[in-house]
């Protein structure tokens, strides 16, 4: 310590040299243009080590012995400082080392950068979520519920126009007051029914008791007896006819629940059609009144294409409608021409008493009659 001091005192004491002022500021210049030098070459290496090599599992660091690293330790350290590359290398000096050797670091992080892009972004199929699609069908509805709704209202208050088809409006309004007929008919039949099932069953009883009398009662054997062979033979014919007028009421229902309704669920869909129709061609009416400009032009392009698909549903629909009441009334007029033909030669052969009559017109139509405890098991069945 005492040879520093004397040397700052004599340092002190000396006089300032110009020459030699100008010698350190010139060592100065070249140092600080070394360092500049090293610096840009690293920054170099490691451009060109990202470029070539960007996902290098280990990153190779030079160590130098002790005695070789004393004048570059310093230079690095700075130049990792003013670089900020601390966090990717690993600058390590061993002091007691005589020999160079090479340490294996992990891979670098962060080397490549990935800039933002910038405009819209579009999700490709793969990305697509089941709930974002599920929210842009209700989007949808909701949009073609409101029109419709809309149009349904601007119509009952007398200020939306309608299309209308009057041949085909003409047979669907018949078709439903038929159906009405037809269901009324019906209710009708099943009421006869019944009441025939009751007096069918009274006629069996009275038979009964009339041949029970007959039996008891000698002195009017005969007489019970008549009446007893009168109201059985009746109770015959009832249920005969109770038959014919079964299947009469079973195959005008099927014909009105079955065949009918089908036709008018697909009224149904056609008249729902003709109002989306008529609801998205008022929206592009009202679109073409309006101003064109680069805000109303995609509105009025999109409502177009909206207009042609739902006229294109529409028109298909009418087509199957017509297709569909002119089949249901073929086959309408078929089947209400036998079940016509089967009640009334029932109905005739009855109140004659013509009971082979009454048989004969059962097998016309291939009708079979349920015997009396037919359905019910036997005991050896239940066995």
């Amino acid at each position: 310590m005492s040879e520093g001091i004397v040397e700052v005192e004599a340092l002190e004491v000396q006089p300032d040299d110009p020459q030699k002022d100008n010698e350190e500021a010139e060592a100065d210049v070249s140092h600080k243009a070394i360092e500049d030098a090293k610096y840009a070459e690293a920054n170099s290496k490691e451009t060109k080590m990202a470029q070539e090599s960007p996902r290098n599992t280990a990153a190779e660091i030079s160590v130098t012995s002790n005695r070789d690293s004393d004048g570059t330790r310093e230079d690095v350290f700075q130049m990792d400082l003013k670089h900020g590359m601390s966090e990717n290398h690993i600058s390590s000096s061993s002091f007691g080392a005589t020999a160079e050797g090479i340490i294996e670091a992990g891979p670098k992080k962060d080397m490549m950068k990935v800039e933002p892009v910038s405009g819209p972004v579009v999700l490709s199929d793969d990305l697509k979520n089941p709930a974002m699609e599920k929210l842009e069908l209700v989007r949808k509805w909701s949009i073609n519920t409101y029109k419709c709704t809309r149009q349904i209202l601007s119509e009952k208050l007398g200020r939306g126009s309608r299309t209308v088809d009057l041949e085909l409006e003409a047979q669907i309004e018949i078709l439903r007051d038929n159906k009405r007929k037809y269901e009324h008919v019906v209710k009708l039949a099943q009421t006869l029914g019944s009441q025939l099932y009751q007096m069918v069953q009274t006629q069996r009883q009275l038979g009964d008791a009339f041949a029970d009398l007959s039996l008891k009662s000698p002195e009017l054997h005969e007489e019970f007896g008549f009446n007893a062979e009168t109201q059985k033979l009746l109770s015959k014919n009832g249920e005969t006819l109770l038959g014919a007028i079964n299947f009469f009421i079973c195959s005008v229902k099927t014909l009105v629940d079955k065949t009918i309704e089908d036709t008018m669920v697909n009224i149904k869909q056609y008249e729902n059609a003709r109002i989306e129709y008529d609801a998205y061609r008022t929206d592009l009416e009202e679109l073409n009144l309006g101003p064109r400009d680069a805000t109303t032009i995609p509105k009025i392009e999109q409502s177009q294409y909206a207009f042609q698909a739902y006229r294109e549903k529409y028109e298909k629909m009418r087509n199957d409608v017509s297709i569909k009441l002119k089949f249901l009334e073929e086959n309408k007029v078929k089947v209400l021409h036998n079940q016509l033909v089967l009640f009334h030669s029932a109905i005739a052969a009855y109140y004659a008493g013509n009971q082979k009559q009454l048989e004969q017109t059962l097998k016309q139509f291939h009708i079979k009659l349920k015997t009396p405890g037919a359905d019910t098991p036997s005991w050896l069945e239940e066995q």
